[in-house]
């Protein structure tokens, strides 16, 4: 028997335009028939990357001009064989990388094995892993392979793609540093290699960069609740969204307060099922907290790391917001009284009915990808699968 096994080299999160590293190894085992001396031939293995889309046929509607067939996704990647590294997946294929032959005619004996490196770049124009409510992206790597006189067995490896914009024009951030350093003629000048990974990593400190704080007044029509803080508008997911609330300032009194994490899933005019059909509110993690009489308070909302960051593609967009709800009296609260001896202490009971309005605020916030290392920390997928043939 063979067993064919398919190991990621690194967890299993990358970036549009990484190379992906996956070690086959290729080993012929005793079986069921307990022939310990037996040779085992493989004709052929093939390795290729897709994205699969899958779209809920209640919200969404795609002309068939969108829809690749296989003989058309076999004319772009110049695969002219048996080898369909989507059959049987849910939806249809938008992204198909060329297959790779790793060998051709292979022969095992007992407990020999082989191992094979299946390496490729992600185009940097891949759509994101994405797994919403009526748009699904999902990637994988296929191995074909087939034993003589047998049918075709597929093995395939899931991962996730994150996307980083700003990293089409790679040029611009290898441009040679010996233009604007100092020369020296006794040394020779060695071009710094920067790698996809730094690349990304430089872009998403800059974009996520605090550029200094933003200030909101929140009122309704009765006056002012509070004065909020945001100290910075973009983030990278894995982080806290953190922010100040000021009540010193506020001519309503203010009970209660929450904000909540939300994602917006929005489907594009072209491919909606329904014309007025409105967008899908994800939510995530939720701070509340109760500030009757508090002057100052703080926010502290983590964005997940398994969430999707922001992205548009021809079938659905993505967009983030702080969802706030202020529960605020419609009438003036009396405090508590305090004493002028240090000594004496005082109490304060708060009344039993308030005649209460609720109030919601939207914030929109930029949320960008993050070093993909960090996310396959935390990721569900298996780096490891295998097959029996």
């Amino acid at each position: 028997m063979i067993e064919v096994i398919a190991q990621l080299q690194r967890g299993s999160v990358f970036l549009a335009g990484e190379h992906i590293e996956c070690t086959l190894t290729i080993r012929n085992i005793v079986g069921e028939d307990n022939q310990v001396n037996r040779t085992e031939t493989l004709a052929w293995m093939s390795a290729q990357i897709h994205c699969q889309c899958s779209v809920s046929e209640a919200r969404v509607g795609l002309a068939e001009t969108s829809l690749l067939t296989t003989a058309e996704v076999t004319a772009a990647t110049g695969n002219d064989t048996s080898f369909v590294p989507s059959k049987g997946e849910r939806g249809y294929p938008v992204l198909s990388t060329k297959p790779k032959i790793l060998f051709c005619d292979l022969k095992l004996q007992t407990g020999e094995s082989k191992s094979y490196t299946y390496k490729e770049k992600i185009p940097l124009d891949a759509p994101p892993s994405f797994r919403g409510t009526a748009v699904k992206y999902s990637y994988k790597i296929t191995v074909g392979t087939q034993r003589l006189d047998s049918p075709i067995k597929l093995l395939r490896v899931p991962f996730r793609v994150l996307v980083v914009c700003g990293l089409n024009d790679m040029s611009v951030y290898n441009e040679s540093e010996e233009m604007v350093g100092p020369s020296n003629p006794f040394l020779a000048y060695r071009k710094p290699e920067n790698t996809v990974l730094d690349i990304a990593l430089q872009v998403l400190s800059m974009l996520t960069a605090r550029k200094g704080p933003n200030f909101y007044n929140i009122t309704n029509t009765r006056g002012k609740v509070a004065r909020f803080c945001l100290f910075k508008q973009a983030y990278r997911i894995g982080e806290d969204v953190i922010g100040a609330f000021d009540f010193d300032q506020g001519t309503i009194p203010c009970v209660q307060y929450s904000v909540t994490l939300q994602s917006e899933e929005q489907i594009s005019e072209g491919c909606r099922k329904k014309g007025t059909q409105g967008s899908t509110i994800t939510s995530y993690t939720k701070q509340q907290e109760c500030c009757l009489h508090t002057i100052q308070t703080h926010i502290s909302v983590p964005i997940p790391l398994t969430a999707s960051p922001a992205f548009q593609t021809d079938i659905v967009s993505l967009k983030w917001r702080l969802h706030f709800e202020f529960v605020t009296s419609l009438k003036p609260i009396e405090g508590p009284v305090m004493s002028n001896e240090p000594s004496e202490g005082s109490t304060w009971t708060g009344p039993e009915h308030l005649d209460v309005e609720t109030m919601v605020w939207d914030l929109p916030i930029k949320v960008f990808a993050t070093n993909p290392l960090a996310a396959s920390s935390v990721s569900l997928l298996r780096t490891c699968s295998s097959i029996a043939l």
